[in-house]
């Protein structure tokens, strides 16, 4: 699972077809974001575990208002696609961006940073975190109330 949660186990058996496969919906267990993780109430809906095939995996992530992630960084970085309301992100050192549905993050791997809902409206993202030597994300400090609500 990811918010920057790695998912690790590996999916249920996928129906195929024509050299593909087909995993469905609600083959994962949700599962709230780790309170050591994440500061509110965060649902992590696993999509698919980094693999042989792809060294990535899937999730979307719900932020509550006012919820966020930790600090963190990934090692082998971070895509995020906004998908419903609305979102900040902060990259150490730099201003935080509200963020939009359709809106897309590239998180470097190495760059510390966090993200999360605003403080009025919940926000889902669709996160693919890369691995490397099987690790996803470096958790860090927790953003504090007045780093989440600097401008």
């Amino acid at each position: 699972m990811q918010a920057c949660v790695a998912v690790a186990a590996e999916p249920p058996a996928p129906a195929a077809t024509a050299g593909q496969s087909v995993t469905r919906a609600g083959a994962h267990a949700s599962a709230a974001g780790p309170e050591s993780f994440f500061t509110g109430r965060v649902r992590v809906d696993p999509l698919w575990p980094a693999s042989a095939g792809i060294s990535a995996s899937g999730a979307h992530v719900t932020f509550e208002p006012g919820a966020r992630s930790a600090w963190h960084t990934h090692p082998a970085g971070q895509q995020l696609v906004v998908v419903s309301g609305m979102g900040r992100t902060q990259v150490w050192g730099q201003p935080m961006q509200e963020l939009r549905p359709g809106d897309v993050v590239w998180c470097p791997p190495g760059i510390k940073h966090w993200h999360g809902a605003s403080p009025t409206t919940a926000m889902t993202h669709l996160a693919v975190t890369g691995t490397r030597d099987g690790k996803s994300v470096e958790w860090m400090e927790k953003v504090s109330d007045e780093q989440y609500t600097a401008r």
